[in-house]
């Protein structure tokens, strides 16, 4: 077992050569515009996972998706060649689900601006129901002092 220091480097580096080699080496008609987002390896460095992107549409994106099966090979052998290891790990491609999770939360986002518009907008002619400070006040002591049957609580009882 290696550090995950170790396969954090590889898998930065694999990273960097499968982007660079599908820009350079790979010729293939049906690769649209892919872009490599991440890359994994396993702890024993056996294994990795790349994680990537397309622009465009479904149609678009499985002919990326075949073109990045299809070419595999070449680019597992450039990812031996350029890194150095011992075995050069086995490459799985995974389109990345980051971009559509952020569209979903950024229409979540909208949806909430849009609600609090209306309630801004409903809330702008309105009134209190009650007092503008619904909170009790103590009443000043002079008041309290007037009322019949108050005590100054500063004097003891009365000796005659």
């Amino acid at each position: 077992m290696t550090d995950n220091a170790r396969a954090r480097k590889l898998a930065d580096r694999i990273q960097v050569v499968v982007a660079e080699t599908l820009d350079r080496r790979i010729k293939d008609p049906r690769l649209g515009f892919v872009t490599i987002t991440d890359a994994r390896v396993t702890g024993d460095l056996r294994e990795a996972t790349v994680f990537y992107t397309v622009y465009g549409d479904d149609e678009e994106r499985a002919a990326s998706a075949a073109a990045l099966e299809s070419a595999k090979g070449v680019l597992r052998s450039e990812v031996g060649r350029q890194t150095g290891v011992r075995f050069t790990p086995t490459l799985a491609f995974v389109p990345d689900a980051l971009p559509d999770n952020a569209r979903t939360i950024e229409d979540l986002l909208d949806k909430a601006r849009a609600k609090d518009a209306e309630v801004r907008q409903v809330s702008t002619g309105a009134t209190y129901a009650g007092e503008a400070d619904p909170y009790r006040k103590p009443e000043d002591e002079d008041e309290e002092a007037d009322t019949p049957g108050s005590t100054d609580k500063n004097e003891g009882p009365a000796s005659a």
